[in-house]
């Protein structure tokens, strides 16, 4: 081989190759597709915690006023009564033997006031109490009454009267009553009332043998022992 020869080989050797059009486009293409295979991540929306917070106050806001509105829906009425020491409201019901009594008529007694029902459990277990607190305390001027706050009728109240051996005064109810007692939502209700008809004391549900006594002698203490007049 000769000079001319190699160095026509050597020129060749040395040149870049290039490719042509069509072999450019199809690199291309085949780019393109592996971007358009890669899988796309899309960025979770932030949510906003002041936002969040705004939410759930507002919904506990009106879980709290649906539940209270619908435990006093007469809270604003004259079923709001203050019984510090205020005088009882004086009320007259029908009783079970078909006469007309108002509490009045009880005055310069100490008066156990309860309002109660027939289907009421707890008032079931406090009425034998009653029953025997009347016997030991009546001859000292205690008067338990009764109310009657459901809707059975007169008869089977009083059947019910009978079968819990009740020895003390029994009245027919009514909600217009009860409201002058700040509305009587929780049965047994019982109020306390001295000689002067004084309301010295009010409880809610079923109480303790023991804390009636205490609330009796209280009642009994206080104010001016004079006969009854009914």
């Amino acid at each position: 081989m000769d000079n001319s020869e190699s160095s026509l080989l050597s020129n060749d050797a040395s040149e870049p190759t290039t490719s042509s059009p069509i072999e450019e486009q199809a690199a291309s293409r085949g780019g393109e597709r592996h971007q358009l295979q890669q899988p796309a991540h899309p960025q979770a929306p932030r949510r906003n915690p002041a936002a969040l917070f705004f939410v759930a106050a507002l919904v506990a806001t009106m879980l709290y006023i649906g539940f209270h509105a619908a435990r006093r829906p007469d809270s604003a009425g004259p079923g709001s009564l203050d019984t510090a020491g205020k005088s009882a409201p004086d009320f007259t019901l029908e009783s079970l033997d078909g006469k007309n009594v108002s509490l009045s008529s009880f005055r310069g007694q100490a008066i156990l006031l309860n309002f109660w029902a027939t289907w009421c459990g707890p008032c079931k277990i406090e009425m034998p109490w009653f029953v025997e607190l009347q016997k030991e305390y009546g001859p000292q001027g205690l008067q338990i009454v009764g109310v009657a706050m459901d809707d059975a009728s007169k008869q089977e109240i009083a059947k019910f009267a009978k079968d819990m051996n009740v020895n003390y005064t029994i009245l027919i109810g009514k909600e217009a009553v009860g409201q002058l007692y700040g509305g009587v939502d929780v049965l047994p209700t019982t109020f306390f009332i001295d000689r002067d008809g004084k309301i010295i004391s009010r409880e809610f549900g079923l109480q303790s043998r023991s804390l009636f006594v205490d609330n009796i002698k209280k009642a009994l203490s206080q104010g001016h022992a004079v006969q009854a007049q009914r």
